[in-house]
């Protein structure tokens, strides 16, 4: 999910980040290194959500959106030397159809980490602090959420060239990042005056649940058409097709949240339609997420026998997967149903490993440099 190949014009394909030798370091420091961030902080948030009591996730949770804060920062700061002092390459990036999707990256970072904030960190900072941050992330990752909804896709149709069976899932991500705002939106609903404001953050969240969720069918179709008519991804990009997992999972924990509080929101007919419709939509969309989460395993295990190494794409194992575990949750919640909670359950299980696994080998590869080399001529080959 935080790995990008190089788009053909240079006629290479390229691991992305750090300069040249010689070079300064943030030169190549691209928009996709916000996706540990949100793979990070959707750990706290999936945990403080399940429907089962486990000794130790509490806390476990609150450390690790203690660590996801301090990489939202750490983030931040390396991006804005990035503009600051290569202004040119951040043009670049724009330009460049392999790394202009992963802009999305950036808002759902501070949306993750926001509604972490109010999920695990309030136990440390109090319910107060927690929502006034909470607010801010949310205010400003739904701003850039819905401006690179639009920026981006206007960028791939003026100014990206892309050849037949180019579609790739990364072009969900600018997509998927107004669906993020819909589903952590919704906690803050309470903490309005009752009324117009209730209501006006209710149907504005289910308004980017559209929005979102209309552009993520017109591009499925594509990548789905890719695969069939191309093949396999090249290797190092087949993680990537988790991605798919997150509008999936996204849009399930959005209706769910939005159901939660509409009473408080909105008039009791329309409350009780948004609950009914909360289940009547989640429910055939978890069977889709788990047909797909059947596919990508078999691809990725061919891939892996094919002599796929660890890049930094495998933290596409973690943010889709914890949203199909929020969005699971939410069916447990209004369902009551036992078989949602032992899903939920699964899925946290396959999210802690996959992040386990992400973050050791990018702490690996950042202590060894791997991840900090100079982008190169290299090939791409496919699953």
């Amino acid at each position: 999910m935080a790995i990008y190949l190089r788009s053909r014009s240079p006629a290479r394909a390229a691991v992305p980040f750090a300069g040249a030798p010689g070079s300064p370091l943030l030169r190549h420091f691209g928009p996709n290194w916000y996706a540990p961030v949100m793979g990070t902080a959707v750990v706290a948030t999936a945990g403080s959500a399940l429907p089962v009591r486990v000794p130790g996730l509490r806390g476990l949770c609150l450390l690790v959106w203690a660590l996801s804060a301090v990489m939202l920062l750490a983030v931040l700061a390396a991006r804005a030397g990035h503009w600051a002092l290569h202004r040119d390459q951040g043009r670049a990036h724009l330009l460049d159809p392999a790394v202009a999707p992963f802009q999305g990256c950036m808002p759902m970072a501070l949306l993750a980490v926001g509604a972490a904030t109010l999920t695990a960190g309030r136990d440390l900072i109090g319910h107060t602090a927690a929502v006034t941050v909470h607010a801010l992330l949310f205010t400003l990752g739904t701003v850039t959420a819905l401006a690179v909804a639009v920026v981006v896709p206007y960028l791939m149709v003026v100014r990206h060239r892309r050849g037949p069976g180019a579609a790739s899932p990364v072009w969900l991500l600018p997509l998927v990042a107004p669906m993020v705002s819909a589903a952590v939106g919704p906690a803050l609903v309470p903490e309005l005056p009752p009324g117009q404001w209730r209501e006006a953050l209710l149907l504005g969240c289910y308004a980017m649940f559209g929005m979102s969720l209309l552009a993520t069918l017109v591009v499925l179709p594509l990548v789905f058409g890719r695969l069939v008519h191309h093949g396999p991804l090249p290797l190092a990009l087949t993680p990537t097709l988790c991605l798919v997992l997150g509008p999936l999972g996204q849009s399930t924990t959005a209706l769910g949240a939005l159901a939660d509080v509409a009473p408080d929101a909105i008039g009791a007919p329309y409350a009780s339609a948004l609950g009914a419709f909360a289940v009547l939509y989640g429910v055939p969309v978890m069977g889709f997420a788990l047909l797909w989460i059947a596919l990508t395993a078999a691809l990725v295990v061919r891939a892996a026998r094919r002599g796929m190494t660890f890049s930094m794409t495998w933290w596409g194992f973690t943010f889709p997967v914890g949203t199909c575990v929020t969005g699971s949750a939410g069916l447990a919640r209004h369902t009551g149903l036992a078989a949602f909670d032992w899903l939920t359950v699964a899925l946290y299980a396959a999210l802690l490993t996959g992040w386990a696994v992400a973050a050791v080998r990018t702490a690996r590869g950042l202590a060894g440099g791997a991840l900090l080399q100079a982008p190169r001529p290299a090939t791409a080959p496919a699953a």
